[in-house]
């Protein structure tokens, strides 16, 4: 499969627009990659592809139930505890990350989830690929290209230990602090 589906698509779509219903991004399986109009910290470049992921995850024992739909949308308007990519975003915008619930899940309270949400819908943009084992695509496309947001399968990324130590630093605070509601 061609990077430039990825690096250079045809269209971006905004939260404005996956966010109704209906959605144009489809129920099924694919690769999805985020472009930022405003870059989420200054060593970053604005204006291009940040982050790849995929749905469904595809585990040992068994394939989860997400698809393309599900975690565009999620990504959007979900929280930390649920999305790598909030999370990172988050830390990378110098949000609290907070204990919340029973205290093992870890999100940005209800204001900092708002704050970031907001953000997203400033200047994230996505893209998709349908594609029927997209964990194949991922490793390849992780190898091929200057993704600086994701973490799994791209120690060869300058960015990889920067954003690892503040993603570590933010879950080393939130623990430190009391449970947040």
């Amino acid at each position: 499969m061609d990077v430039t589906a990825l690096t250079r698509p045809d269209r971006l779509w905004s939260a404005r627009e996956v966010l109704p219903s209906p959605s144009p991004v489809p129920a099924a399986a694919g690769v999805y990659g985020w472009h930022f109009r405003e870059a989420p910290y200054p060593s970053l470049a604005s204006g291009r592809l940040l982050y790849v992921g995929i749905a469904p995850r595809h585990m040992s024992n068994r394939t989860s139930t997400q698809n393309l739909r599900k975690r565009v949308r999620y990504h959007y308007r979900g929280n930390a505890a649920g999305s790598t990519l909030r999370l990172t975003l988050g830390c990378l915008l110098g949000l609290e990350l907070r204990r919340v619930g029973g205290g093992t899940r870890l999100t940005f309270g209800k204001a900092g989830e708002s704050t970031l949400s907001q953000w997203m819908a400033d200047n994230a943009q996505v893209c998709w690929l349908e594609h029927e084992k997209p964990w194949i695509m991922e490793s390849e496309f992780i190898s091929q290209l200057d993704v600086p947001l994701n973490l799994d399968q791209n120690r060869h990324n300058g960015f990889h230990d920067r954003l690892k130590e503040l993603r570590a630093k933010a879950r080393e605070r939130a623990r430190a602090l009391p449970i947040s509601e």
